[in-house]
């Protein structure tokens, strides 16, 4: 490119960008950001999300299907002296910056740095320090970020010296892996100009030309359109706890923090310092995260010599079905040879089991399904009550040997297939149901096993649906309660667990449409809740869902310490840790989920066969109440139940 030549649009890439997964300050959807800077022409966008790494997957697979870079970051923070540093007086303040995975190892050290200051470094937000940058600095690069970074701050604040300080600290790290970032609205061309912004802007590009640092230019977005400032604001309020009308709330409208297109950016940088648009490209061209999806990452489970996964758990099944089918009593079944047991077989035992084990073993299963035995049969022998078997994997004749079900397949004619079908490669799902006061019991058994550091809860977010976020706009309007619980019960409920959209609603719905048309505070509030629908509003953890990793979890996954405590057997409370990312990319990754659904109903079955015991000193076995009992079904049609 010659010395006047202006930038053209694919030499411009979004590289600051805040999407929903800023909880309750990014407005973003992560498909929609695609599809702008896909339309616009760009070939690359970046997500830097506060803190976390949470959307990293979904904004992966969304930009490599639509045939744009994905470029995995954070915009973290940094604290004001060491990480675990937590004085009232000393350690409130904190510094924005942006780091960016350039290869596999900087996606593995941003996972590594998301991790140490979500569980080690939390205070008020998670941080880290200039020492874990120094450690774990390979493969990542880095931009000075907004005015709320040490160098933006120091700028500002009109402390050159300290300024000029940090960026040949961060350049002596990182060389020429760091930039320092400028951003547009300190243009004075922008429509919303910031006098304050220019003064940082340009202060960093003497910086930058003293030390010969390359400089960027971004938008530090947190929605996608300008005209989304309003239900960004409006979001703002929802987080804070704040009304719009507040003049000393927290605020952004003085800033324009759109994605802006890149003709735009052209139009204002192109001309006098069109570096500052091509060093974002060159940042792309250095960025190039490939992550393996779709892989079956099973831990490896320790089997006694000279057995492997397959033999061993061949073993146990034939072992099981000896005393299942055969007329092996179950405490000889545990010592006799797989030719014994396989003795005491009919055929047609014998055929559906070779079957399974066909179909397991091609998949290469065996490891999954002696984790999963080998918890469940701890558990019982420790007096766990689990559930007798839900869902597909009740048709497994390979889980009723191993006693991961009760159920008998070939008593009720289930089929495996529904279960695992080779045709169809996917990890086993086992619904695992556990009387719900000793269900961490279980986790903690899994945790020390394969390691703590392999072991952990998985997050779940949740949004906006359309009555929330109705009552959300509402309060920030400071509607009456009572009027924005009437709007709020006008919108249609779900339709089989599927909210309708509120677009939808006003539509279709005749009176909630009446009320649309003729009411303006309705129609207000209708019309920002429609813009804030099924945005992220929380994240906790979910009911089920853990996961065991074949090594160390932050190898695969970010972790956060959530905010809650389980109570151990010993009586010791312990912190929750979750995985940063979901459900869904949990499994894209390949990693073993594992769903432990506590259920309080079988701590009353525990509980009941208890007292049963001890007033009337009889000895109840669930597996063993006939399911033909006349005195039961009785006590049914009297609806003598609870």
């Amino acid at each position: 490119m010659g010395v006047n030549t202006v930038p053209k649009n694919s030499d411009y890439v979004h590289l600051h960008n805040h999407t929903q997964y800023s909880l309750l300050d990014g407005l973003t959807k992560v498909p929609k950001l695609i599809d702008f800077v896909k339309e616009d022409g760009m070939e690359a966008v970046a997500m830097t999300d506060h803190g976390t790494l949470s959307g990293t997957i979904d904004f992966y697979k969304t930009a490599k299907a639509n045939g744009v870079k994905p470029i995995i970051g954070i915009e973290t923070y940094i604290a004001s002296r060491k990480h675990t540093d937590k004085d009232p007086q000393k350690d409130k303040a904190r510094y924005h910056l942006i780091i960016l995975a350039m290869n596999n190892q900087g996606y593995q050290n941003l996972m590594k740095l998301s991790t140490v200051a979500n569980l080690d470094g939390f205070y008020y937000f998670p941080r880290i320090d200039h020492d874990l940058l120094e450690k774990y600095n390979e493969g990542l690069i880095i931009l000075s970020a907004c005015m709320g970074s040490e160098l933006g701050q120091a700028v500002k604040d009109g402390r050159i010296e300290d300024a000029e300080k940090t960026a040949k600290w961060y350049k002596s790290i990182f060389g020429d892996r760091y930039y320092l970032e400028i951003q547009d609205h300190g243009h004075p061309k922008n429509p919303i100009f910031s006098q304050e912004q220019k003064k940082v802007n340009d202060g960093i590009l003497k910086i930058g030309k003293k030390f010969n640092i390359p400089v960027v230019v971004t938008c530090d977005a947190h929605y996608l359109k300008h005209e989304d400032q309003d239900a960004h604001e409006a979001l703002l309020c929802v987080g804070t706890g704040s009304f719009l009308a507040d003049e000393n709330r927290m605020s952004l409208k003085d800033f324009p923090l759109h994605v802006e297109s890149s003709s735009q950016i052209i139009e204002r940088w192109g001309t006098d310092y069109p570096e500052v648009i091509t060093n974002t490209k060159a940042i792309a061209d250095r960025c190039n995260v490939e992550l393996e999806l779709g892989k079956i990452l099973i831990p490896k489970f320790d089997v006694p010599k000279p057995f492997d996964e397959k033999s061993y758990l061949h073993l146990l099944v034939y072992r099981g079905l000896s005393w299942r089918y055969g007329s092996v009593e179950e405490s000889r079944s545990k010592r006799i040879t797989m030719e014994e047991a396989m003795e005491t077989l009919p055929p047609e035992i014998l055929e559906r089991t070779k079957f399974e084990l066909d179909v397991i073993d091609s998949m290469g299963f065996n490891g999954y399904f002696l984790i999963v035995q080998d918890f469940i049969n701890w558990g019982k022998d420790k007096g766990i009550v689990f559930g007798p078997g839900r869902g597909s994997a009740a048709g497994s004749i390979v889980a009723f040997a191993t006693r991961i079900t009760e159920l008998d397949p070939i008593k009720y004619d289930l089929l495996f297939e529904r279960f695992l079908n080779p045709d169809r490669i996917s990890m086993p799902d086992i619904d695992i149901d556990i009387q719900d006061s000793r269900r961490n019991e279980v986790i903690e058994y899994c945790a020390v096993k394969y390691g703590q550091e392999r072991v952990a809860n998985i997050v779940t977010f949740g949004t906006m649906a359309a009555r929330a976020a109705v009552r959300d706009v509402a309060r920030v309007m400071q509607v009456p309660y009572a009027e924005a619980d009437r709007i709020s019960k006008m919108i249609p409920p779900p339709v089989q667990g599927r909210h309708i959209p509120l677009a939808t609603s006003i539509i279709e719905d005749p009176d909630l449409k009446r009320e649309y048309d003729s009411n303006e505070t309705t129609k207000e509030v209708i019309d920002l809740a429609i813009r804030l629908e099924g945005t992220v509003r929380s994240h906790g953890v979910h009911a089920a869902g853990v996961v065991i990793a074949p090594d160390d979890i932050v190898k695969f996954i970010p972790l956060e310490r959530a905010q809650k405590q389980v109570l151990l057997a010993d009586g010791t409370k312990k912190d929750v840790i979750s995985t940063q990312y979901p459900m869904g990319p949990v499994e894209d990754l390949g990693l073993l989920k594992m769903d432990f659904l506590g259920l309080s109903n079988l701590t009353i079955l525990r509980n009941a066969i208890r007292i049963i015991k001890a007033v009337h000193k009889v000895s109840i076995v669930p597996e063993e109440i006939p399911l033909d009992d006349e005195k039961t079904f009785e006590l049914f049609q009297r609806g003598d139940t609870t």
